[in-house]
């Protein structure tokens, strides 16, 4: 008999083979769990590599205080169905204690949630986070292996990682030391959509199209909410509109679409021109915006 995976299948193989490394190698290991489509395929994953057992590690998610409520209602949602332990670390929290320190004027939260994580992982002493990066999101992320290796400040340095030759991985960590692990690193949006599709996997809803109050700024469409009110001049519309990629609300870029279904999400992307991350204005501030919040901690 000649049995062939398909993209699908292998790519499914080698994620699931990650995830079992990191149950055999580290101690207390955690599951970023965010809510979104590429954390939805992470607790699949994890499922598939450990059922019937219990999931054996819990799933970790910082709140900036400025999500969708739609997420975080998915968010805790799902975990319960699984019997996950959700643990959730609020950067609000992290402010009142003096742990994360905001400049004036500053508004995005995504700074913030590098010393929230960080207090996290110290906290209960994770030796290893699991996440749903992909290299094929933009350049920084590009840079990294399916193990990525965190020293004692929780700061990542692109040109000193460990080969993985032969996928064999270096787990060795010192106390105080972590790891970031990549399960998806070889997917693509594309992948991950198909993925969601032939598992039949449940995504927040503001993935599919909805009517949204939206403003114009930066050359893309923002949704209006108390966090980010119009300003004067701005051009405020209600359009039928989804979500790409989820970040905080205020950076979120809403695409104009029709698609209300996965096979209508998946003809979609097959014919963008423009990447997934191309509508966050978070990364659109600086190209090197993502690789400078990596190396001091970020995910």
């Amino acid at each position: 008999m000649n049995y062939q995976l398909d993209h699908l299948d292998y790519l499914e193989t080698e994620a699931i083979h990650v995830m079992r490394e990191v149950a055999a190698e580290f101690e207390r290991p955690a599951l970023l769990f965010s809510g979104g489509k590429d954390s939805i395929c992470l607790l699949r994953l994890a499922e598939k590599a450990f059922r019937p057992s219990d999931i054996p590690m819990p799933f970790l998610n910082v709140d900036t205080g400025h999500h969708f409520p739609e997420l975080n209602v998915f968010r805790d949602k799902r975990a319960a169905e699984l019997g996950g332990k959700l643990i959730i670390r609020k950067v609000e929290d992290a402010i009142a204690a003096g742990i994360a320190v905001p400049t004036p004027g500053e508004v995005s939260r995504n700074r913030l949630q590098i010393p929230t994580l960080l207090a996290a992982i110290e906290e209960f002493r994770f030796d290893c986070a699991i996440g749903g990066a992909r290299r094929d999101e933009e350049k920084a992320r590009a840079k990294e292996r399916f193990f990525s290796f965190r020293d004692a400040f929780g700061q990542w340095d692109p040109k000193n990682q460990r080969p993985e030759i032969w996928n064999l991985y270096n787990a060795r960590v010192n106390p105080g030391e972590n790891m970031r692990v990549f399960p998806l690193s070889n997917w693509t949006e594309m992948d991950v959509w198909e993925y969601i599709k032939r598992e039949r996997l449940e995504v927040p809803t503001i993935y599919f199209s909805h009517r949204r109050q939206s403003v114009r700024r930066s050359g893309q469409w923002l949704p209006v909410s108390d966090i980010l009110p119009p300003r004067d001049k701005e051009e405020v519309r209600e359009l039928t509109v989804r979500v790409r990629t989820i970040g905080d609300i205020i950076s979120t870029g809403l695409v104009e679409s029709p698609a209300n279904t996965v096979d209508d999400i998946i003809a979609e992307i097959a014919a963008a021109r423009v990447t997934e991350r191309g509508s966050r204005a978070d990364d659109k501030a600086s190209e090197a915006a993502m690789e400078d919040r990596k190396k001091q901690g970020y995910f």
